[in-house]
């Protein structure tokens, strides 16, 4: 298997080396086991090509663990179905504390379920898993299923790790009003970026990597309501939002950085610090048209 980032579809075995890479540490903030079993050696392979190793385990650490919370706080607020667009290697359906008969249901390309489907056939999931092979990229075949979808419970919350950054706006788009169609999708958990981080990082290895085949490509504006308005426009506004750079700090994982900055770290005031605590994270959509400020 290729070293490098042919398709989309390969970050799911460079993101899943860090939770592999986090569930050895003695204070890991979850426990992922089949990562491991998931990406083999090729996902080292993979973070040594892709570079920023210690930004990559810092950052995806603190996704999965948000992600965590956000799901089992919705379960326990009244979800009764989770459905996972581009599941990649995520194996929540076999680590968290859910209920027997919790449906649960994956989407990704055919090679990807195929893949997995294999790989963890040894493994029983914690609730009533379901993969559905599906390109989301195929405008009928997208509608047909998540019209399909919808019936899989009354109060669905759909989840997009990693997902919308690879998109073109009008694709994110083309999403947000397909799921807005559906009486029973309740909740969106998507990724956040805000224009620093967009202006940052443009800058870096890792982009110009994923620049070959797989480049990040959602970009609703810069201006700080530009992203809370382009889905506010599509029926989606925002319900929470947390931040990497916060989640971490609170829990003593904060910004990774040489020693030089974090000297500055030590002594900069709070309000110079938070445009970079608050760079990425995850936010909780629900439907409406309300434009939520993002305070960046």
């Amino acid at each position: 298997m290729s070293e490098t980032i042919d398709h989309v579809s390969d970050t799911a075995f460079w993101v899943a080396y860090y939770r592999w890479m986090e569930t050895q540490r003695p204070d890991a903030l979850f426990h992922d086991p089949l990562a491991g079993k998931l990406v083999g050696d090729r996902g080292e392979k993979l973070a040594r090509h892709m570079g920023i190793q210690r930004a990559m385990a810092w950052s995806m650490a603190l996704r999965t663990y948000t992600i965590d919370r956000y799901i089992l706080e919705a379960i326990e607020g009244g979800v009764d179905c989770v459905v996972n667009l581009g599941a990649g290697l995520d194996t929540r359906p076999y680590r968290l504390d859910l209920k027997p008969n919790f449906p649960w249901i994956e989407v990704d390309f055919p090679h990807m379920i195929d893949f997995k489907t294999d790989a963890l056939k040894g493994e029983t999931p914690v609730c009533r898993l379901e993969r559905i092979a599906c390109d989301l990229s195929q405008d009928a075949a997208r509608e047909d299923l998540l019209k399909a979808l919808n019936m899989r419970g009354q109060s669905i919350l759909v989840l997009t790790e990693g997902v919308v950054p690879y998109l073109t706006n009008a694709a994110v788009a083309e999403l947000a009003r397909n799921l807005n169609e559906q009486s029973h999708v309740t909740y969106w958990l998507s990724d956040y970026f805000s224009p620093l981080f967009n202006q940052v990082s443009a800058r870096g290895k890792m982009m110009r990597q994923l620049a070959k085949n797989a480049p990040f490509q959602f970009n609703p504006g810069e201006a700080p309501d530009d992203w809370p308005r382009f889905f506010a426009d599509l029926g989606w506004q925002i319900d929470q939002v947390r931040f990497l750079g916060e989640i971490g700090r609170d829990l003593g994982r904060d910004l990774p950085a040489n020693w030089f900055i974090r000297m500055f770290m030590r002594f900069a005031k709070e309000e110079h610090l938070r445009p970079y605590r608050r760079m990425n994270g995850y936010v909780l959509l629900k439907k409406g048209h309300e434009i939520v400020a993002i305070n960046t």
